[in-house]
């Protein structure tokens, strides 16, 4: 790199000894130390998920041990390991649990409560220690080499930013899969929200277990999910949510403000309608209170009917004294006592590593058959899942039939194929690599159904959630999984089915939702991350993308301030790495060919290495291009001769799979998504539609501004984020589209204020103007110019002023993709202005740059010009929608190749001219 930063024919070194313009190993003296950035943390989630079941076929449920949870009745022995399940099946339609006899009645909440340790007390609190490194996804899975790394001086560095934007705050990064470092969640100490107050629903003596019991019967501790208020430490459970369960058989129910000669014989109102007086409830106060019992006169606290409650704390000073004058008025609630604890630092490490280690298996499973005992505590845990409602609407078909397995295996394999053919190619043979082998495989696959009609028309919930049968089986998905895992069973979630059809497959009624299908069984190793991140297919986002405060786009973790997307990706943006730049330069030395002689690919080779921090980079696919679309006020100018709607027309047929970049698309394997940034027209729901309208469509610059700062910011943030979200679906490099009736007159605008050209200069004729129409429309871009008189310095400004909604998005699509270290390749002049307006924010964005080719358009060779990019083709295109860039793509993917696949001559045997 020069002193500028720029790539040969950009401004880099001269290769020594290479002809025309081949850059050399940067120098070591002039290379600027730059702290990298550490490898990227592994992803403590799997890609898909799963679902619940039962024996054979709907309805066939035989009894497992004959007990609770797990526990053989007195004198019957257990199963030897490895015994085959039994092979008597009941009638159609009786419930029943793996191993033993039909359910004859409402047994599934019978458990014992003696799996969880008790709880030591509230959790002090602290600062979570913030997991390792920034994540990159084109660093694949090995960590970044030990040492300091060292980046090229910065694109563009002999000019300072346009604009300084304020450093975003801390935050929190996904923690390593490998160490499992808890996430940071905020840079200052918080304290844990206080539980929701346990109140009993059912009557005394009901008979029935307490919500606690059900926890406990959930396996092993963490089994359950800590954050859901129904499976709490304790049975501590939300008193408006009917899954709270009943009062515990053992003890009367507690009471509530009671006379002191009162029994309590029904059950108690919701907290809501209780009265108040002045003094707190007894579960309120923090005493522990002897269920059944009168409540004593005064503040409800210390023993009940003359026995000491264990573990109860010492009444407060004055307890059952007349209350002073200066006393809180009766009708206010007293102090509240300390919240419900919750778990020790090692019950709470041991659930949240648990949710971390989880993986979606899908090779590996062995052939060893689950105990009956190991598979009842499974879907015990699943059954205490949270529900909408109480409405409990799972069932569990388990299927261990080879038969069966088999049927339900070649279903999955054609919608497989089917799929397959609908991927573009690079992503179908990555699709084809994933196996579904898992179905035959593993000894056990579960079938989780949900049922839409389970409790009637007044199921709680029903009414505004219409979808809540399968999101509560989702749950339940869930806590079967987490049980499976501290199990040491691996869990496969198959999703390739048509579910009409599998559920006529395994004969389910109809009514029926089929919302997971899984495979399970004991397996060799849970890898150190999900397979399908391991395949490249994606990556997972960090937290902090995903949590916003209050409203949508206010971005903050709990404890930090609100953190600004673009500040936060401009941080992000680093030069290219020396380092792996000076390996490219040595590798294409000792290649098998003449040094040069690849010309603008060794290049664009180095470039990808600096951009990788690898060498040989990775393979830049599968890709993406991304078509942002908007319409523009200054169409009623009259500098294009087609309508306005012809930009909403043409995204639906960019949709419909009708216009050149989709054919150019195909030929090379790249995605089509179309993001509405700023269309006219109301376009509908539509897969490959990204609804992201900022507004709908610029106003005329030529009477005003065509947008407001806060829209141009706006729209930039959709261009960060839509790169964030391609990157993280696995995609190496980003193409860039658009698509707006008159934005080429918008892009001669933005061009003439970075090189500043004359309008004359880099005004073109678009979609096809005539000579008359050419210079209305040169005049109408030299009156926005005047009338605004845009500041260079100024970046936001300018888009603000004469800039286009997708223009801002395609700066904003460069810079994320700049944050990432992904290959951006250019398509015409709109993109063209776009970068300018990129490296005017962050000088070093243009190091991700690759300029596809060079437009018929005068204003892109302009653009080139000022960014120093060399186009790879030049076809006098004049299109836009990417097709340009689509065309370079194979380039692009060579370049890599080349130094990834070309041997050298030490390792051929061949010896070269020195």
């Amino acid at each position: 790199m020069t002193e500028t930063g720029h790539i040969p024919e950009r401004g880099m070194p001269e290769h020594t000894g290479a002809p025309g313009g081949h850059f050399a190993p940067p120098p070591h003296p002039g290379v600027v130390p730059v702290p990298g950035e550490p490898g990227e943390p592994g992803d403590p989630e799997e890609e898909e998920l799963l679902m619940p079941g039962f024996h054979g076929s709907w309805g066939d449920a035989p009894r497992a041990l004959g007990g609770g949870y797990g526990t053989p009745p007195a004198g019957t022995p257990s199963p030897p390991a490895g015994s085959p399940p039994a092979t008597a099946t009941p009638p159609h339609g009786v419930p029943a649990v793996p191993g033993g006899a039909p359910v004859t009645g409402p047994e599934y909440l019978d458990a014992s409560a003696a799996h969880l340790p008790p709880v030591a007390g509230p959790v002090p609190p602290g600062v979570v220690p913030a997991g390792p490194g920034a994540w990159h996804p084109l660093e694949g899975a090995t960590p970044a080499p030990a040492g300091p790394v060292t980046d090229a001086v910065p694109v563009g560095a002999d000019h300072a930013p346009a604009q300084a934007f304020p450093a975003p705050e801390p935050h929190g990064t996904p923690p390593e899969e490998s160490g499992g470092a808890p996430i940071a969640a905020s840079a200052e100490p918080f304290a844990p929200e206080p539980a929701p107050v346990a109140v009993p629903e059912e009557p005394v003596g009901t008979g029935e277990p307490t919500a606690e019991a059900t926890v406990e019967e959930a396996g092993p501790a963490g089994a359950a999910d800590p954050t859901v208020e129904e499976a709490g430490p304790a049975g501590t459970a939300d008193p408006t949510v009917e899954e709270a369960g009943t009062a515990d058989p053992t003890a009367p129910a507690p009471t509530a403000e009671a006379a002191p000669d009162a029994p309590v014989a029904a059950p108690l109102p919701e907290a809501a309608d209780r009265p108040t007086d002045g003094a707190a409830p007894a579960e309120e106060s923090g005493d522990a209170v002897e269920t059944g019992a009168p409540a004593p006169p005064g503040d409800g606290a210390g023993p009940v009917d003359g026995t000491p409650v264990a573990d109860a704390p010492p009444a407060p000073a004055g307890a059952g004294e007349p209350a002073p004058a200066d006393a809180a008025p009766t009708g206010e609630p007293a102090p509240r006592g300390p919240a419900a604890p919750g778990y020790d630092e090692a019950d709470r490490e041991a659930v949240h590593r648990l949710m971390r280690d989880r993986r979606d298996i899908r090779n590996g499973f062995r052939p060893d058959p689950i105990p009956h005992e190991v598979l009842l505590r499974v879907l015990e845990a699943a059954h205490t899942a949270p529900s909408v409602g109480h409405s409990q609407p799972w069932d569990f078909v388990i299927i261990r039939s080879e038969e069966t397995r088999t049927r339900v295996h070649e279903l999955a394999q054609r919608q497989r194929d089917v799929y397959a053919q609908s991927l573009p190619r690079a992503r179908a043979k990555q699709f084809r690599e994933l196996k579904i082998e898992a179905i035959l495989d593993t000894p056990v696959n579960i079938v989780v159904t949900a049922d839409p009609t389970r409790g009637g028309r007044h199921t709680l919930g029903r009414h505004t959630q219409p979808q809540m049968a399968p999101y509560s089986s989702a749950l339940a998905v869930e806590n079967l999984w987490l049980a499976a895992r501290a199990e040491g069973l691996g869990v496969g979630w198959v999703s390739f089915f048509d579910e009409r059809e599998l559920v006529r497959s395994l004969d389910l009624p109809d009514h029926l939702e089929v919302v997971a299908y899984l495979c399970v069984g004991y397996v060799d190793e849970f890898p150190e991350e999900p397979e399908l991140a391991r395949a490249g297919w994606s990556r997972r986002r960090p937290l902090s993308w995903v949590v916003h405060e209050e409203s949508y786009g206010r971005r903050a973790l709990p404890g930090a301030e609100p953190h600004d997307l673009l500040a936060e990706t401009l941080a992000e943006i680093r030069p290219l790495d020396a380092r792996a730049l000076g390996e490219a330069w040595e590798r294409q030395k000792r290649m098998t060919k003449p040094a040069g002689a690849l010309g603008a690919l060794e290049i664009l080779a180095a470039q990808l290495c600096g951009l990788s921090r690898t060498c040989p980079p990775p393979v830049p696919e599968p890709a993406a291009v991304a078509i942002f679309a908007g319409d523009h006020g200054v169409h009623a100018r009259g500098v294009s001769p087609w309508p306005q709607e012809v930009t909403a027309q043409m995204v639906q047929n960019f949709l419909a799979g009708g216009a050149v970049c989709n054919a150019f698309a195909t030929q090379v394997g790249a995605e089509v998504c179309v993001v509405d940034v700023g269309v006219a027209a109301d376009l509908p729901p539509r897969d490959g539609l990204l609804p992201r309208k900022v507004r709908p469509g610029t106003d005329d610059f030529t009477v005003g501004p065509a947008m407001s700062r806060e829209e141009a910011i706006r729209a930039l943030e959709v261009g960060i984020e839509t790169a964030r979200d391609l990157v993280a679906a696995g995609n190496r490099a980003l193409l860039t589209g658009e698509m707006g009736i008159a934005n080429t007159t918008v892009a001669a605008a933005l061009t003439a204020v970075w090189t500043g050209a004359d309008p004359a200069e880099v005004t073109g004729r678009g979609t096809g103007v005539d000579d008359a129409g050419h210079a209305h429309k040169v005049d109408v871009v030299r009156r926005a110019l005047e009338l605004h008189r845009p500041d260079p310095a100024d970046p936001i400004g300018v888009l603000a002023a004469v800039g286009g909604l997708e223009h801002a998005a395609l700066a904003g699509f460069i810079l994320g993709g700049a944050s990432l270290r992904v290959p951006v390749i250019l398509d015409g002049v709109s993109a063209g202005a776009a970068a300018l307006v990129a490296r005017a924010i962050a000088p070093e964005a243009v190091s991700v740059c690759v300029a596809g080719h060079r437009s018929a358009e005068p204003g892109h060779m302009a653009a080139l010009a000022a960014l120093g990019l060399r186009p790879l083709v030049d076809l006098d295109l004049r299109l836009g929608e990417g097709t340009g860039a689509l065309l370079a793509l194979p380039v692009v993917q060579s370049a890599a190749r080349a130094l990834r696949e070309v041997a050298t001559f030490d390792a051929a045997g061949i010896t070269d001219k020195n």
